[in-house]
């Protein structure tokens, strides 16, 4: 699993218009290529009187699965761009379709690979670009005795805190980043003086926004 990667919060769409050609940039999340190319039909159907339904997914972690689509736009002015703008932002699991309603006014190679391109960060950009950070669940055990000590100690480091259970002991769910919890453990054993039971749990990602 990726410590961290950038993709889309939910469903976006924006609209620009260019010599009078109106160009709707849709963008939305997929964690798998079906629901990539469920999505690009979608559009499709919703915008089936379109002149052009252009589109581009990157899905895996490696980016394994790639596709771009002109859609009956000269070849590379489109789809290519839009799979361009999605691969320079480090948008992973993302599905862009930019759809065209064509005004009349020819824009040439250039002037498409420029309106696509633009189009495709409206879009992404309506969507709401995040970051998904890979945290790792990490339970701190200890007596009521050091649970102030505890608390002010994860509170002036920043850690995220998930559930605390009050039972005949304390139970701390701590959340650091995936990559952080190897010294975390050794930390929290440190604190206690070893008094605390530290348990490493799941991994599970959390969303942070994209600066």
């Amino acid at each position: 699993m990726l410590s961290r990667y950038a993709t889309v919060a939910g469903y976006g769409e924006r609209e620009i218009v260019i010599k009078k050609s109106r160009f709707i940039g849709h963008a939305k999340p997929a964690e798998t290529e079906e629901e990539a190319v469920a999505f690009i039909e979608e559009i499709k159907k919703r915008h089936w009187n379109a002149t052009h339904n252009c589109s581009a997914y990157t899905i895996g972690e490696r980016d394994q699965w790639q596709k771009a689509l002109d859609d009956g736009e000269p070849s590379g002015t489109a789809g290519r761009p839009i799979l361009e703008v999605l691969k320079n932002r480090g948008l992973k699991n993302t599905v862009v379709v930019v759809t065209r309603y064509f005004g009349g006014i020819m824009l040439g190679a250039g002037g498409l690979v420029r309106a696509y391109t633009d189009s495709a960060v409206a879009g992404t950009d309506a969507a709401g670009p995040i970051v998904r950070v890979l945290h790792r669940e990490i339970a701190v055990d200890v007596d009521y005795t050091w649970y102030g000590k505890l608390e002010n100690e994860l509170r002036g480091r920043g850690v995220k805190v998930g559930d605390v259970a009050f039972t005949d002991r304390v139970r701390v769910l701590c959340l650091p980043e995936e990559g952080e919890a190897d010294r975390f453990e050794a930390w929290m054993t440190d604190l206690t003086q070893g008094q605390g039971l530290v348990t490493r749990g799941e991994a599970r990602y959390f969303t942070e926004q994209l600066s």
